[in-house]
């Protein structure tokens, strides 16, 4: 009698994280060359402000097969172009009550302020936002089902 063996490889998230020039892409930055860990499973994609994230983005990330989305920016009250994440702390806000709506867990979106200075913050709220994905699963909601054939 054959034994079957079940192997489970384990979940690897993809993350997309949009991350501001000045502030949040800096933080990372910084990370990086203080040699502090992040996940290397964090896709980050730089964007002038965090209000130029149009909700469609999120929408498309989860579509294309990402796990999870993170957006991070300038603290409110800092950003470089002054209003921008106060644009950014409301369309995300509409975003996540329709993402709720359709059946998204919250956790899979996040919203978070990094400054340049905070190298050690960006490396901490990546393993945690990773983590938190991780333990929900791959993300099934919104995924085209042929964008995962191809794999």
């Amino acid at each position: 009698m054959q034994e079957v063996t079940t192997e489970k490889k384990e979940f690897t998230p993809n993350i997309v994280a949009f991350c501001c020039n000045w502030c949040s892409y800096a933080g990372a930055d910084l990370a990086g060359s203080s040699r502090l860990n992040y996940p290397a499973n964090v896709k980050i994609i730089r964007v002038p402000c965090s209000c130029r994230v149009n909700p469609m983005f999120v929408l498309k990330a989860f579509q294309q097969g990402a796990d999870g989305v993170i957006l991070c920016g300038c603290h409110p009250g800092d950003c470089h172009y002054v209003t921008g994440n106060y644009y950014t702390r409301r369309r995300m806000a509409l975003l996540f009550s329709f993402l709720n709506y359709m059946g998204i867990e919250k956790d899979r979106t996040r919203v978070e302020w990094v400054s340049a200075a905070e190298g050690a913050k960006f490396s901490a709220v990546m393993n945690d936002f990773v983590k938190t994905v991780t333990e929900l699963g791959e993300n099934k909601r919104l995924t085209d089902l042929r964008v995962k054939e191809g794999k």
